[in-house]
């Protein structure tokens, strides 16, 4: 049995607009019905083959990738949860020290979560092949056949065959982001592959290799996870131990030193779905070259990358151009650029603009909630509340709250009272007042609040009981 360790920590920033640091890409649908972490889960869902997955996420997104889960019913071996971001290497030494509480010689598959493969028979291939070699005491990477001479992905020299597996390689050297002359020299030497970022080593061997180089790491994970506890389904890492590491990922911290490092090459479609102009290149295109999402609507344009979350979306005359609005935001720029979106973020969070990391719609363990309109001491939401969802017993020091129902059936608690409220109806809930919303029906609960007060940001809240086990 493989373990998949399912890597779900990143930020996405360069598919901004619709990556945000609080729903990051791995969490977005991009290529379909499914969100990129949906699609990677599934791909290592077949049994007999694969155990449960682990997963390593952030605490922000907890709830966001346990719905996830739920939706397409994969349950988890167990959701461990990072409390800060430190890289690739930590995140798989905690999951290697959990599987080997049972298993010290599992075999452990660690794969990002927001990657894409096309191709999942030649994937599964790979994965056999890597298998008898991490049997035979290697640690192993995904090369991936170069497509075109990339400058965006780092590189791996193959070494001599490995004589016990067909098709794979020891490591030779790993190879920086090249420069499009050296690009194109790999490609062409058919000794190079890009760098897949997804490996299967036993959970021992790692250990053990990262211990040699890196004890600091090892050290700080055993205590992170020996202090961890868990929180309804999830296994909450110690902050302490765990925000003391210097992050590193396993290429740096011990597949570029290792000895035992080996590479099976594999075709399988792969793309790490890294800019925008990646996800034009895996996207369906029209006539002109156009790969159109959402509402929009292109005259006159070529070979653009054109989506729309809401409302519409028009472009005439240009071309080689990426365009994407959300509800909040709007990103023009070249195809050519993509990979500078990052910087614009940077940008953006020096300037302290909420749309850098929030997306326009927050989401929760109970639902969601939009801002329709924030204007000098008056704020418009439109919530939705799931069926049985339930929001925490709370009260707010600087703001008033009108609700109207849309849609569904509303308890509250206002005070020492309790209501139910159907389609039509309303409530005034007085700044001061301890009050609770619940949607004890079947379908879900939309309503829409208006805030009203001196102060109203979300950190304005007093908690006193709380399902979902936040402070």
């Amino acid at each position: 049995m493989i373990h998949p360790v399912i890597l779900s920590g990143g930020s996405g920033t360069r598919l901004w607009p619709m990556s945000r640091t609080l729903r990051p890409k791995q969490l977005l649908p991009l290529l379909g019905g499914r969100s990129l972490l949906q699609e990677t889960v599934l791909r290592v869902s077949e049994k007999g083959r694969f155990a449960a997955p682990l997963i390593l996420a952030n605490e922000e997104h907890r709830f966001v990738v346990a719905e996830q889960l739920r939706e397409i019913a994969v349950l988890p071996r167990a959701l461990l949860l990072e409390p800060a971001g430190r890289n690739t290497a930590p995140a798989a030494c905690a999951a290697a020290l959990a599987l080997a509480e049972e298993e010290g010689e599992a075999l452990m598959l660690a794969l990002p979560s927001d990657h894409a493969i096309a191709d999942r028979g030649a994937f599964l291939s790979a994965i056999d092949r890597a298998a008898r070699a991490a049997r035979a005491g290697r640690l192993v990477c995904f090369g991936i056949t170069p497509e075109r001479a990339e400058t965006g992905y780092g590189y791996i020299r193959r070494g001599s065959p490995l004589a016990d597996v067909e098709s794979s390689f020891a490591i030779d050297a790993f190879v920086e982001k090249p420069d499009t002359e050296h690009a194109k020299a790999y490609r062409a030497s058919g000794q190079h592959f890009w760098n897949s970022g997804i490996f299967l080593f036993s959970a021992r061997l790692y250990l053990e290799e990262l211990e040699r180089l890196r004890p600091d790491i090892v050290e700080a994970c055993r205590a992170a996870y020996a202090q961890s506890r868990r929180d309804s389904e999830f296994i909450r890492l110690a902050a302490g131990p765990f925000t003391a590491i210097k992050g590193e990922s396993i290429d740096y911290a011990v597949m570029e030193k290792t000895a035992r490092a080996a590479v099976v090459p594999v075709e399988m479609g792969w793309s790490d779905v890294g800019s925008w102009d990646a996800l034009w290149e895996l996207s369906a295109k029209d006539e002109a070259g156009n790969a159109r999402e959402g509402n929009v609507v292109a005259l006159d344009t070529r070979n653009c990358y054109l989506r729309s979350t809401e409302g519409l979306l028009a472009a005439i005359g240009v071309e080689d151009l990426i365009a994407v609005a959300t509800g909040d935001a709007v990103m023009v720029a070249p195809r050519r650029r993509a990979q500078e979106v990052r910087k614009l973020v940077a940008q953006l969070v020096a300037q302290g603009q909420e749309s850098a990391t929030a997306p326009a719609t927050i989401h929760r363990p109970w639902g969601s909630f939009k801002a329709l309109h924030l204007g000098q001491r008056v704020q418009v939401k439109h919530i939705i509340v799931k069926p049985g969802g339930k929001l925490s017993l709370q009260l707010h020091h600087h703001r008033a709250e009108h609700w109207v129902v849309v849609q569904g059936t509303a308890r509250i608690v206002r005070g020492s009272e309790e209501m139910i409220l159907t389609e039509d109806q309303s409530t005034y809930i007085p700044l001061g007042t301890q009050h609770r919303l619940e949607n004890p029906g079947k379908i879900p609960l939309h309503l829409i609040e208006v805030q009203t007060g001196s102060y109203l940001g979300e950190d304005d809240i007093v908690r006193f009981e709380d399902s979902y086990g936040r402070g």
